[in-house]
């Protein structure tokens, strides 16, 4: 610890921030650890990722780099030290959209509506090249972690598998050409930014997991909030604004939403097991309940017919669950 506080006094001296004040900020699911820097009025945010325990962040950076480019919001970097794994980034301040809506909740379908905007802002303008394909295959076998965390680990049953092989089949039907997808879009990791204009008012975090994949899968993320219940027609009337951008038949995208929702929320269940047991993390338990209710509301899709008795079967309800 003494070691690493002294490489991160070196790294904000060279950068020209040795006697800012320093006050941590709340971390996220990874190791990383945030820390806002003040210093004569002006304010910068210092991203402490260890490559031992966090790898290289060049993917933080190339996706910002292709954001930014496309008229995004992001914040920008001052100061890196890839080999220690610090960085001085902009700081976007406290208005993230969840709190945002805990105080000013009158303003929820408007920020929500500058969100789905800024979604297909991204999609019509990020390419997806050199990004890592998240299709029906990749998504498939991306629940996996629900059956090693959540169910109870081992070798996969064969129902376990039989599911697998049910959404792969479900995704492969419902696909669509892949878009880039941000992969943890929501209100925690969007800020809102009143003095920038048009599109450039709502700023983006934690993109670095950014994939090739479905339209609907970041919209699923948004709009179906582990963290977060929205208000009342909030999902509905987004979902509408959505399809009148891009195109297509509303009915349609909903399967597919609900399919793409469904493979996200089996993910959850078993991410968030595994955080709580294996990194000490149970605050995450509590939101399980809310996965739990949005998984149950996506099965009752008729698309989701072959999946509902598996799920049933397999997939125990977490605790605390309706």
């Amino acid at each position: 610890m003494a070691e690493r506080a002294a490489r991160i006094d070196a790294f904000l001296a060279r950068a020209g921030w040795a006697d800012a004040s320093r006050v941590p900020l709340a971390g996220d699911a990874s190791a990383r650890s945030y820390m806002r820097l003040t210093r004569d009025g002006d304010r910068a945010i210092l991203m402490d990722a260890p490559p031992a325990t966090c790898g290289p962040q060049t993917a933080f950076f190339q996706i910002g780099d292709r954001l930014s480019q496309a008229g995004l919001s992001v914040p920008a970097c001052l100061a890196r030290d890839d080999d220690l794994g610090l960085f001085l980034l902009e700081d976007l301040g406290d208005l993230v959209l969840a709190r945002l809506i805990a105080h000013e909740p009158q303003h929820e379908l408007s920020l929500y509506a500058a969100a789905t905007d800024a979604l297909v802002h991204l999609q019509r303008n990020v390419g997806i090249d050199g990004l890592p394909r998240y299709g029906p295959d990749e998504m498939a076998t991306a629940i996996r972690p629900a059956w090693q965390f959540h169910v109870g680990g081992g070798e996969p049953s064969r129902r376990w598998l039989d599911l697998e092989d049910h959404l792969r089949a479900l995704l492969h039907a419902h696909d669509a050409g892949p878009v880039a997808v941000h992969r943890d879009y929501h209100a925690e990791n969007l800020l809102w930014l009143p003095d920038r204009v048009g599109i450039k008012r709502l700023g983006m975090l934690d993109f670095q997991d950014a994939v090739a994949g479905h339209p609907a899968y970041d919209l699923a993320s948004l709009l179906q909030d582990a963290r977060r219940d929205l208000a009342p027609g909030i999902e509905d009337d987004m979902i509408r604004r959505f399809v009148r951008a891009v195109g297509g038949t509303e009915d349609r995208f909903r399967a597919a939403y609900a399919l793409q929702a469904i493979q996200r929320h089996l993910r959850i269940l078993g991410i968030f097991s595994r955080l709580a047991a294996q990194r000490g993390k149970p605050g995450y338990l509590a939101l399980m309940p809310r996965v739990w209710r949005d998984l149950q509301r996506d099965l009752a899709h008729p698309v989701a017919a072959p999946l509902k008795p598996l799920i049933r079967d397999l997939v125990p309800p977490p605790q605390g669950a309706a």
